[in-house]
């Protein structure tokens, strides 16, 4: 008999959530697009709890903190039903549960001294990361070389994907960044003073969080204490991993009992981060028997004719997990498929189809446009301002890399870890009169003495930073000392600032709103480490630095990035330029597995669309990047990943407006030729 609080689900996410309860053995559950699958894995979690599980001994890994906080909340429904007394303690004792990274900074903390690490560590984010491999870069001379040297984003990209790949630097430089392939002796020596730079400062990127946690994993005095603390580790999303993530898990569970992963191989996107796709393929050989699979297929999204021309492309896919979508939503509206002559045409017809939409009770906020890079959607950012039609971007400033939070976050991660040479160098030359000289001879004192601390108290500002010098240091040494108590250190840390603030930036009042929204995050918050550590792997994604204007407007479009888009949905979807040379892009037909990823990437557009999807051809476009040498443009053929049987049997295709049905030779042929030959000659009679 059903337990009543699975009764809403359905016969496939009932057998993945009571799978394996008594015996726990691996489960891959391969989650459709739309198909309930955080619902479904929020269900295990609590069915694991009902049945006796410890959450204590539950870790649940998710991509973004804010996704852990709706799981935990999920759970704490669910486990409502069964358990209403204790609902809300079961939630609080789940508290291994958030991202790789937050996971990987809480264990590293706990093992810090045995493996070498001070538990006063500063995480830095990819931006002060790029900022000490900068310095360490100029330190080698390298900035200074005959012939052009990566620059420091460049240099971290093929850093950061070495180590989640787990690949030699000449492998990586071969296959992605081929033009730096003959720099790799002396990236090789930049990559091994950045991490002895990073480590004399006492600080971590990104990639040590997973790193650190990796190399504990192969360590038997810490290892198998690890591995023991957790009964179960559920992981969504796991086709979004990398390699790295993937060897800490089969480390904490070489046998597979307990592990449980979630995902969708046809959603795998993120390549350019160092996923792939392999690691949900290849799961279940891993084990030895395979780890079960159970698929769960019914879509609780779109209509039916949405799904079938998504099934179709990606059954043409190289390899997969094999499922077919199927939907309750019946309609006879199939998705369009729309030629159109060029991009402004592509625009224009985006533009009065949104104002159809609206006018048929279609929210604008219900729908959205797709695009596979940021400057395809120019011309229609275009047109709807022309026609006074709001929209809101994604992919604009993040939070953290708003100069004003930036700089409050480097004093207080300066309080907190003072050998941090990034954070030092951004927070001193706030002060007036003190530039680069100044910081860095601060800095180098600091590093060299046994007591930071007593070295900053010694240090004598040049007298143009005089004035503000013993403000700077008494807020310093507030923070550094806990004397006010966290979150009023941040308050503490933003009274020091305010007066730089304005001195700094026209724009201050607005700034200082985003400081107040920094303040009520910090309230969140248990401590200034937890607030510094979790901000910077989870950051929010609002802010008013160079964000324009703010919408006023109730209701926008939303244009999107696909892969920005991914987990989101809209009742109408239009996916722009779906041509070969944007999809898939020109730059990622080298190989199978990227136009393989180029494939992902449409299927994931489609499946965002629950009632009205528009595909839209152009017929030309112009090379953006020839913008400027006149009037220079490509005519483009139709993405190969909808082939003619496809576009004939499960798409609705037309042209627009219905004078480009007439283009081609047909359009020639209607037309009386005129004889330009015998007007030339006439000109000399």
């Amino acid at each position: 008999m059903t337990a009543p609080y699975l009764a809403a689900l359905n016969p496939e996410q009932r057998r993945a959530v009571e799978y394996g309860i008594d015996d726990p053995a691996p489960l891959l559950v391969v989650a459709g697009a739309g198909s309930g699958k955080t619902n479904t894995l929020a269900h295990r979690v609590a069915h694991l709890i009902v049945q006796g599980a410890d959450p204590r001994r539950i870790m649940l890994l998710t991509f973004s903190r804010r996704a852990a906080v709706e799981m935990t909340r999920r759970v704490e429904r669910i486990a409502a039903h069964v358990l209403p007394d204790r609902a809300r303690l079961v939630a609080d004792a789940l508290t291994w549960s958030g991202t790789f990274h937050a996971i990987g900074a809480r264990l590293l903390r706990e093992h810090a001294e045995q493996i070498g690490l001070d538990r006063a560590f500063t995480i830095h984010d990819r931006e002060d990361s790029a900022d000490l491999m900068n310095l360490v870069r100029h330190d080698l001379g390298f900035s200074k070389t005959d012939e052009r040297f990566p620059a420091k984003n460049t240099c971290l990209a093929v850093y950061s994907r070495a180590v989640n790949a787990e690949a030699p630097l000449a492998d990586v430089l071969a296959s992605h960044f081929p033009w730096c392939a003959g720099r790799e002796n002396e990236l090789k020596a930049l990559f091994g003073a950045y991490v002895e730079a990073k480590q004399r400062q006492n600080v971590l990127d990104y990639d040590d969080l997973l790193l650190y946690w990796a190399q504990m994993m192969h360590i038997d005095d810490i290892a198998p204490d690890i591995a023991a603390r957790f009964d179960h580790i559920l992981v969504d999303e796991y086709q979004d991993t990398n390699r790295l993530q993937a060897s800490i898990l089969l480390a904490l569970k070489p046998d597979g009992r307990g592990l449980t992963v979630v995902g969708d191989d046809a959603q795998s996107i993120y390549s350019f981060r160092a996923a792939t796709v392999r690691n949900i393929l290849d799961f279940p050989q891993h084990f030895s028997p395979p780890a079960h699979i159970i698929t769960l297929d019914r879509n609780y999204r779109s209509t039916q004719p949405i799904l079938s021309a998504a099934n179709a492309v990606i059954d043409l896919a190289a390899e997969r997990h094999k499922k077919n979508l199927r939907s309750e939503r019946a309609s006879a509206e199939r998705p369009q498929l729309v030629c159109v002559r060029d991009e402004a045409d592509q625009a224009r017809y985006v533009a009065e189809r949104i104002l159809e939409h609206r006018e048929a009770a279609i929210a604008l906020k219900h729908q959205a446009v797709l695009f596979r890079a940021s400057h395809h959607s120019g011309p229609l950012e275009i047109e709807l301002t022309r026609r006074n039609i709001p929209f809101v971007k994604f992919g604009g400033l993040k939070f953290l890399e708003a100069a004003h939070i930036k700089d409050v976050l480097a004093f207080l991660r300066f309080a907190e870890n003072l050998r941090d040479r990034v954070s030092g160098f951004r927070v001193i030359q706030i002060l007036p009169g003190a530039g680069p000289a100044t910081a860095a001879r601060l800095l180098d004192r600091l590093a060299a003495a046994p007591s930071p601390g007593d070295a900053l108290t010694d240090f004598r500002p040049p007298a143009s930073s005089a004035a503000d010098w013993p403000a700077f240091a008494e807020a310093l040494r507030l923070v550094r000392n806990n004397a006010v108590g966290w979150p009023a250190e941040l308050d503490l840390a933003c009274r020091w600032y305010a007066p730089h603030l304005e001195r700094r930036y026209e724009d201050a009042k607005m700034r200082e709103a985003d400081l107040l929204q920094l303040a009520q995050i910090a309230s969140t918050y248990a401590s200034r480490q937890r607030f510094l550590t979790e901000l910077t792997l989870d950051p929010p994604s609002a802010t008013s630095d160079e964000a324009g204007v703010p919408l006023l407007d109730e209701d926008y479009v939303i244009l999107s990035t696909i892969h920005s888009a991914k987990g989101q949905e809209w009742k109408s979807v239009f996916v722009l330029n779906c041509v070969d040379g944007c999809i898939p892009s020109d730059l990622a037909v080298g190989s199978t597995p990227e136009i393989e990823e180029e494939r992902r990437l449409l299927y994931v557009a489609m499946t965002r669309a629950k009632d009205h999807l528009h595909l839209i051809v152009p017929q030309r476009f112009f090379a953006h990047q020839q913008r400027g040498n006149g009037d220079r443009h490509m005519y483009a053929v139709r993405t190969r990943f909808i082939p003619e049987k496809i576009a004939t049997t499960l798409f609705e295709q037309s042209a627009w407006p219905a004078a480009a049905r007439q283009s081609g030779s047909a359009a020639k042929l209607a037309a009386k030729p005129v004889d330009i030959a015998a007007r030339l000659r006439s000109m000399w009679r």
